[in-house]
């Protein structure tokens, strides 16, 4: 995925963000809020458990494919919670048509 495409990925979460359709999580001692994470063509979506939020990721992404001619690809896709339950968690998973993630994981590699 170019860079452009990635950065037009991060401008249309950022204003889902400003809409208070999505919201980020907070970290660190700073409670920095992180919502998004992209390294080449992988990226992590970090939100609040809401229906909300997974829904607005679904279109979003949807959008996203529609306008890049570029596909998610789901199959290689999981969803995660910190402290969910694992029905909602089930839910969200069946909601965007991806696994679940299974703690604790690897990322790239």
């Amino acid at each position: 995925m170019s860079n452009i495409v990635a950065e037009g990925l991060a401008g249309v979460i950022r204003q889902a963000k400003e809409k208070r359709l999505v919201e980020g999580i907070e970290v660190g001692e700073g409670r920095v809020k992180v919502i998004m994470l992209q390294y080449a063509d992988d990226t992590l979506f970090f939100c609040k458990a809401s229906i909300q939020s997974v829904w607005t990721l679904k279109v979003i992404l949807k959008c996203f494919e529609l306008a890049s001619g570029l596909k998610v690809n789901y199959s290689k896709s999981n969803v995660g919670g910190v402290g969910v339950n694992s029905n909602q968690t089930l839910v969200f998973a069946f909601i965007l048509n991806c696994d679940i993630m299974k703690a604790p994981f690897s990322y790239l590699g």
